[in-house]
């Protein structure tokens, strides 16, 4: 695949990355705390306005630290950049890894399929970790597959250890099960598991756990026995085990995995079912990513912590391993798979239409313009179906998506102030300044406190309804309240109308005096 399909791909996803606003509970969380650790010097331990915060490791915080202190500020279009290239480059490396078997049609074929499946664009676009571990969790089994086929030199057996540390130090202990457990597995499947320390050997644990033991020397050195202890007991095995956050049941991910791949993923299964039972999986190639596929599905599945996102580095492989039987299927195994999007995205702009008036649903030319450009592309696509052109159908359909996805960004402006805090944030800040203010005070909704990434100072929660007019009184703050809680509260929404207050998308913004 030539560079200006990289490029493309980058084109059609730069305005949401530009013109997107903040996700208040996760993204501004990260902002929040890169800013703390920014404020006290730490760069291994980190800390949510004082509460310990070890969930993550610290590689992607160092990215937003250090973005911070060479731009001067959150720059959504920069912070995009750590999320969308580590896509695309999983995208090189899938394209790279099946080149002697599949050509740059069928390459651009299978990246345009992987870029559109959900929770991969999902991900590419949210400023999240997930991505970057995905990447090096790629590089460690695109490393290992070369060292195993014959074509790896002397410097991969150093690039295999410091790949999965990455991993790792990006997201942490699935960074060091993915790419460990499929070896292993691969090796069992082939019966040469007696190869194994020819890839896991001794160089290989000295040089992770070498990494591993500087990195835990600057948590002790910050933190102590007690943040060492939560980042690799109470953040590993506890949630693997019986997980305080994310929840669920061993058979989540047989669910998830539908609306996951959404649109290919009746796609994908077809052909890797079919390609089982006929027996078409005939390279080592193939059988790896198979065995990467089932060992990760069924291991993530065990622990008690589940996400979509979590499967994320099992996705490429989905695809790349459709991309390698699609040339062995006959046309009618596959159509009816790709024929099910195509029907769905054609009605998409009259579903649209229908749901226009339900409240809660944006309203925008430039939305409805997209679902019609969709519905174009799948128009396409269904001619190239009719024609028994399934490569083209296919591609006209993710081009269908991503096209929608760059119209659709234009709206962005007019309903960030619905999904975002910045104008809120904007706002209270003009406020602060007319009407010299020193302080912020908000009414207890969720994440409130990380909203001090925007304003540059702390904000104050308030949890009780009587606490509203007395903090009032003092005249040395305003106060954020959501719409959501005025509505639900008869005594809130009673005592609004009597005080100052300016309504800035779901918020409304309470001020001092008359």
């Amino acid at each position: 695949m030539k560079i200006k399909h990289y490029i493309l791909l980058l084109i059609l996803v730069l305005p949401v990355l530009i013109l997107r606003d903040f996700t208040p509970n996760n993204e501004l969380k990260y902002l929040s705390i890169a800013d703390e650790a920014l404020r006290d010097g730490h760069f291994f331990t980190f800390y949510n306005h004082g509460e310990v915060y070890a969930d993550k490791p610290p590689l992607y915080f160092w990215l937003l630290m250090g973005s911070r202190l060479l731009f001067g500020g959150w720059y959504m279009g920069i912070l995009a950049l750590f999320s969308i290239l580590p896509a695309l480059g999983c995208i090189w490396i899938m394209n790279r890894w099946i080149q002697p078997m599949v050509d740059g049609k069928g390459q651009w074929n299978a990246s345009l399929m992987l870029f559109t499946s959900a929770m991969f664009i999902g991900s590419g676009i949210v400023l999240r970790m997930d991505m970057l571990m995905c990447l090096f969790i790629l590089l460690a089994l695109h490393t290992f597959y070369r060292m195993y086929s014959g074509e790896g030199k002397y410097r991969d057996k150093i690039l295999l250890p410091v790949y999965i540390f990455l991993a790792i130090f990006a997201k942490g202990p699935v960074g060091f099960i993915a790419p460990v457990f499929s070896i292993i597995v691969f090796l069992l499947v082939k019966k040469e598991w007696r190869q194994l320390g020819r890839y896991l050997g001794w160089r290989t644990w000295v040089i992770l756990l070498g990494l591993c033991v500087i990195w835990f020397g600057g948590v002790y050195a910050e933190g102590g026995n007690e943040y060492l202890n939560n980042l690799l007991f109470h953040q590993t095995l506890d949630r693997a085990s019986d997980s305080f956050h994310h929840k669920e049941p061993f058979w989540y991910y047989g669910i998830a995995y539908w609306y996951s791949l959404a649109p290919w993923s009746i796609l994908y299964i077809t052909v890797i079912v079919i390609g089982l039972r006929k027996k078409l999986l005939n390279t080592d190639l193939e059988k790896f990513f198979l065995t990467v596929i089932a060992t990760l599905f069924i291991l993530m599945s065990l622990f008690s912590a589940k996400l979509d996102i979590y499967l994320l580095p099992i996705f490429p492989f989905f695809t790349y391993l459709t991309a390698l039987l699609l040339p062995k299927m006959k046309f009618k195994w596959i159509a009816f798979t790709v024929y099910i999007p195509v029907i769905i995205f054609i009605a998409a702009p009259f579903v649209l239409l229908g749901m226009s008036n339900i409240p809660g649903i944006p309203s925008s030319a430039f939305i409805h313009a997209g679902t019609w450009a969709l519905a174009l592309f799948a128009v396409a696509g269904c001619y190239f179906l009719y024609r028994k052109q399934p490569f083209p159908a296919i591609n006209f359909t993710a081009l269908g998506v991503l096209t929608t996805l760059f119209i659709g960004s234009f709206a962005l402006p007019r309903i960030n102030p619905t999904i975002g805090w910045a104008a809120l944030a904007e706002r209270a800040q003009e406020i602060q300044q007319t009407e010299k203010l020193d302080n912020y005070y908000f009414f207890r909704f969720r994440s409130g406190e990380n909203m001090d990434a925007y304003l540059e100072q702390p904000l104050t929660k308030l949890t009780e309804e009587e606490e509203l007019p007395s903090t009032l009184e003092k005249g040395d703050g305003l106060i954020f309240i959501r719409e959501k809680d005025v509505k639900r509260n008869p005594g809130i929404a009673s005592w609004l109308p009597t005080v100052r207050n300016e309504k800035i998308g779901n918020f409304y913004i309470v001020i001092p005096g008359k």
